[in-house]
C-alpha cells in the first residue's frame, strides 16, 4: 500500500514533466511551397504572347513553339525566372508536354497515309531513318554530345521542335541542349522554306513531287505549309498531308529511342541499372488518338479548337523550357552542334529529292 501511494506522486511528476516538454518544445517549421500555379501561369502567358506575336507580318511562318522558347529564354536571361515559378515550370515540362503530344494524335489519320500512297510513304520513311542515322553518325564524328545529337537528329528527320521535346522525354538532355536543337531546326527549316519554292521552279518539279519533297524534308509543319503553297494549292495540300504522315512516325521513333535508352541504362551497371527505364507511356496515348481520329468519330467542328489547344499546350512546354535555359551555357556548346544540324539539313534535302526523282520519274 505504501509503495502504491508512494508511486502516485512519482507518476504525477512524470506526467507533469512530459506535459512541460510537449508544450515548451521548439516547433518544427515546415517550409511551404507556392505550388505549380505561378510557374504554370508564367509559361502560359509567354505561350499566349507567342501566339499574339505570330500575328505580326513576316512572323506567321514561324511556329508558336519556336517563338515561345525564344520568349522564355529572353525572360529568363534578361529578367530571371522567379524561384516561386520553378515548380510550375517543371510541371509544364512534364505533364503539360505529354498532354500536348497525346492530343497531337487527333490531327493525324490513317487515311492521310493512304492519300500519300505506298511510294510516298516509303520515300518519307527511308528519308527519315537515313537522316536520323546520318546525323547521329556525324555528331559522333564531330564529337558532339550524344544526347544533343539525338535531339538535332529527331528535329531534323521528323517534325522540328515537337520532335525535339518529345525525344527529350527519353534522352533526358539538358534544357540548353533542347534549346540548341530547336534553334537548329528553326534556322535550317526557315532556309528550306525560302529556298524550296525557288529550287522547285528551277528543277521544274510538278505539284505532287514538290509537295512530297517539302513534306518529307522541311522541319516544321508551318514551314512546310508556307513553302508548299507557294507552288500552288495542289502542292500545298499534298505537302501538308505528306508532312503529317511524317509526324505520325514520331511515335515509333520515340519508342525506339526509349528502348535504346533503357538498354544503355542496363549496360551502364551500378546505380544507373536500377533506374527506371524511360518508357514513354504517353506515346501510346498519341497512337490511341490517331486511332480515334481515323475512325471519324470526332466532329470536324471540334478538331480545329483541339488543334489550337494542342499547339498552345506544346507552346507552354517550350516556354517552360526557355525559362530554364541559360544563354551562356547555350553559347558554351560552340559551333560543332550547328555543323551537325547543317549536315543533317543538307542530307535530308538531297536524299529526299533523289528518292523522289527515282520514284516519280
Amino acid at each position: 500500500m505504501a509503495l502504491y501511494l508512494k508511486g502516485i506522486p512519482m507518476k504525477a511528476e512524470m506526467m507533469l514533466t512530459l506535459f512541460h516538454t510537449q508544450t515548451h518544445a521548439p516547433k518544427t517549421v515546415v517550409p511551404t511551397t507556392p505550388g505549380i500555379l505561378p510557374g504554370l501561369l508564367l509559361a502560359s502567358l509567354i505561350a499566349a504572347a507567342a501566339f499574339a506575336l505570330r500575328m505580326l507580318p513576316g512572323v506567321h511562318a514561324l511556329s508558336p513553339l519556336i517563338l515561345a522558347i525564344l520568349l522564355g529564354m529572353a525572360f529568363h536571361n534578361l529578367i530571371g525566372t522567379p524561384a516561386s515559378a520553378k515548380a510550375g515550370v517543371r510541371f509544364s515540362l512534364k505533364r503539360v508536354l505529354r498532354a500536348g503530344i497525346v492530343l497531337l494524335g487527333l490531327q493525324l489519320t490513317l487515311s492521310q497515309v493512304v492519300a500519300v500512297g505506298g511510294t510516298g510513304v516509303l520515300v518519307i520513311a527511308v528519308t527519315l531513318v537515313s537522316t536520323f542515322a546520318f546525323t547521329v553518325w556525324l555528331g559522333r564524328m564531330l564529337k558532339v554530345d550524344a544526347r544533343l545529337t539525338e535531339l538535332i537528329a529527331a528535329g531534323t528527320s521528323i517534325c522540328g521542335a515537337s520532335a525535339v521535346i518529345a525525344t527529350n522525354t527519353v534522352t533526358r538532355a539538358r534544357d540548353e541542349d533542347v534549346a540548341y536543337a530547336v534553334a537548329c531546326v528553326t534556322v535550317f527549316g526557315s532556309l528550306s522554306m525560302m529556298l524550296y519554292p525557288v529550287l522547285g521552279g528551277l528543277m521544274d518539279l510538278g505539284p505532287h513531287a514538290f509537295g512530297l519533297w517539302a513534306g518529307a524534308s522541311i522541319h516544321e509543319v508551318a514551314q512546310v505549309v508556307a513553302a508548299a503553297y507557294q507552288r500552288g494549292t495542289e502542292a500545298g495540300e499534298f505537302g501538308t498531308i505528306a508532312k503529317l504522315t511524317r509526324v505520325m512516325m514520331l511515335a515509333p521513333m520515340v519508342l525506339g529511342l526509349g528502348m535504346l535508352a533503357a538498354r544503355r541504362l542496363k549496360a551502364s551497371g551500378g546505380e544507373a541499372s536500377r533506374t527506371a527505364p524511360p518508357l514513354p507511356w504517353f506515346v501510346f496515348g498519341f497512337i490511341a488518338m490517331v486511332g480515334v481520329a481515323s475512325l471519324g468519330v470526332v466532329p470536324h467542328a471540334v478538331l480545329q479548337p483541339v488543334s489550337t489547344a494542342t499547339q498552345f499546350l506544346l507552346a507552354i512546354a517550350l516556354a517552360a523550357m526557355g525559362l530554364e535555359t541559360d544563354v551562356r551555357k547555350l553559347a558554351a556548346e560552340g559551333f560543332r552542334p550547328a555543323l551537325v544540324g547543317a549536315g543533317g539539313w543538307i542530307f535530308i534535302t538531297l536524299v529526299s529529292l533523289v528518292l523522289i526523282r527515282l520514284t516519280t520519274g
